[in-house]
């Protein structure tokens, strides 16, 4: 990576973070919709060392560029955050879940974006000099982490991975509130996770869910 970092930053209504991010020392190029971001991906005198995707634009949206990126082996290890207006858990698994490595929601902090991006480039520099597969972020509380999850730990964060609050588990699973909240603390200790996004993401990796 040089020293001046370059940022594709895809967002139909681009001019704040256009304006902003050079200040920080931020080299921008700008693509309105998804279309024109694998038109600049395209050319291949242009490297990036990481991508702000949108994902409310017009004529390709940011899943559908997400999507396209990764399926190109020359593009697909760029680092991308995701920037959504959003706030809907599954969509952040779903981003997640199909290559993004970040996700934001506005209105967001600068500060909060910027310490992000950082972390991104500071990643993927490793990863680069190094030579070799980025440490996962995420670890085991036990050697076998399959059988650590009880029958009904398993039924609980199949239905979070589906979208469902924890009411909506109690009622499907016929037990209470209290008792959902219960198994997921269970859950989190013993895949070492601290939010249920990251439960769902490590049982879809290792095919508990």
């Amino acid at each position: 990576m040089s020293s001046i970092a370059k940022i594709l930053l895809v967002d139909d209504n681009p001019k704040y973070l256009k304006d902003v991010l050079p200040t920080y020392g931020y080299d921008i190029t700008v693509a309105t919709d998804g279309i024109q971001a694998l038109k600049v991906l395209g050319n291949h005198e242009n490297q990036f060392d990481l991508i702000l995707l949108d994902v409310m634009m017009p004529n390709m949206d940011g899943w559908a560029t997400l999507k396209a990126i990764r399926e190109n082996n020359d593009r697909k290890a760029i680092p991308i955050i995701m920037l959504t207006a959003q706030d809907k858990e599954q969509q952040q698994i779903s981003g997640l879940k199909f290559g993004a490595d970040d996700y934001i929601i506005k209105p967001f902090t600068l500060p909060n974006l910027l310490a992000r991006i950082e972390a991104l480039l500071r990643r993927s520099n490793w990863k680069t000099e190094n030579n070799q597969t980025i440490p996962a972020s995420l670890s085991f509380a036990s050697d076998d982490p399959i059988d650590t999850l009880t029958t009904r730990e398993t039924e609980v964060l199949s239905l979070v991975a589906q979208g469902s609050n924890n009411q909506e588990i109690a009622e499907k699973l016929f037990v209470r509130e209290v008792t959902v909240k219960t198994h997921l603390n269970n859950i989190f200790k013993k895949l070492n996770v601290s939010n249920r996004t990251q439960a769902v993401l490590l049982a879809m990796q290792l095919k508990i869910i």
